[in-house]
């Protein structure tokens, strides 16, 4: 055979294998079946869900405010989906653990995060999570606002925040921490900028410790969750100046905010949210948001959300998403404002 004639077979073969107008529309046709097949199985399973039992990771020390308040809540959603959720505890390095390992976990609707405000910080103050805050994760829900009060010993003969403000530009002051970088460290200096004064840090491993301190005088001030404050609040060992919300809290109704003092941009949210892993089912995301929400408008979950000083709160899954990239930004800035460096 002439190489002549060989390749005009070669050549009339490989146009008969060329695909056509038909042979195209096949594969467009089976490529939408497929993508409608897995869309309609991801669906039977959302439909399904939840028929096991759902672990809920929290970040933080078991009896802390981040870990009560998921406790109240998928409380009520588990009796809402009649089924069993599981609160595990993974504390360590400012949440970053538990949010590492609720990242690599199986995003089939099973495993979720509840985390507190600390999770917008961390990027700003640890050079390697082992996790992105926003491609690991999709946010569901906040579950509600801790607002932190300011408080101080009666001893030090301070009554008004403005009073305070007026001694701490006439000295500096000292106030109490449970870590540089953290969401109580992050609070004051949100208010410290505000207001214009200088203030040393005086870190502490915990609130009842910088409590203790505050209470002795030998701080001069701390801001503290309401749950932790509010005893000794009452037994007139401390002397609330003022929250960190927006708004002021029923627990101490008294108390005005920052912002009504007179302290433009010195609110500071410490929150409480859940996430679920990326490539979650939506379905799945959306029907967990909706019991949340139901949840929280629950009368006994509202009561004993408001009497550790919690501000019940439900966000949208697209509002809530957009508040973490706020956020993320807001924090990386008061971060560096404030010369924290990553640790």
């Amino acid at each position: 055979m002439s190489n002549t004639i060989f390749m005009r077979r070669r050549q009339r073969d490989y146009a008969c294998r060329m695909p056509g107008p038909f042979d195209r529309a096949l594969t467009w046709t089976f490529a939408a079946a497929v993508v409608a097949s897995l869309s309609a199985a991801g669906a039977a399973r959302a439909a399904d869900w939840p028929s096991n039992p759902i672990r809920v990771i929290v970040p933080y020390s078991p009896g802390s405010a981040a870990d009560i308040v998921p406790r109240i809540v998928f409380d009520k959603v588990k009796e809402q989906l009649g089924q069993t959720i599981i609160i595990e505890n993974r504390p360590g390095a400012s949440g970053t653990i538990g949010a590492h390992t609720a990242a690599q976990a199986t995003p089939d609707g099973y495993t979720f995060l509840a985390a507190s405000s600390g999770y917008t910080i961390a990027p700003a103050t640890f050079p390697n999570l082992g996790y992105d805050p926003i491609k690991d994760f999709v946010g569901i829900s906040t579950l509600g606002n801790l607002p932190n009060v300011l408080v101080i010993a009666p001893s030090k003969n301070i009554r008004t925040v403005q009073e305070l403000v007026a001694m701490a530009k006439k000295s500096p002051i000292t106030f109490g921490s449970t870590g540089v970088g953290g969401p109580i460290y992050l609070t004051m200096e949100r208010f410290r900028q505000a207001a214009g004064f200088k203030a040393t840090v005086i870190p502490f491993k915990g609130a009842p410790q910088a409590l203790t301190e505050a209470i002795a005088g030998r701080i001069d001030i701390y801001y503290s969750p309401v749950l932790a404050a509010l005893p000794f609040i009452q037994s007139g060992n401390l002397l609330p100046l003022a929250v960190s919300s927006v708004k002021r809290v029923k627990a101490l109704p008294d108390v005005p905010t920052t912002l009504e003092a007179g302290y433009p941009n010195s609110n500071y949210n410490f929150w409480i949210g859940v996430f679920a892993p990326a490539k979650t089912p939506r379905a799945i995301v959306d029907r967990l948001n909706a019991e949340i929400a139901k949840a929280l408008e629950d009368p006994v979950v509202q009561k004993k959300l408001e009497n550790i000083g919690v501000q019940p709160e439900h966000m949208t899954t697209e509002r809530f998403n957009e508040f973490i990239r706020e956020e993320l930004k807001t924090n990386a800035e008061l971060a560096e404002a404030a010369g924290i460096a990553k640790h």
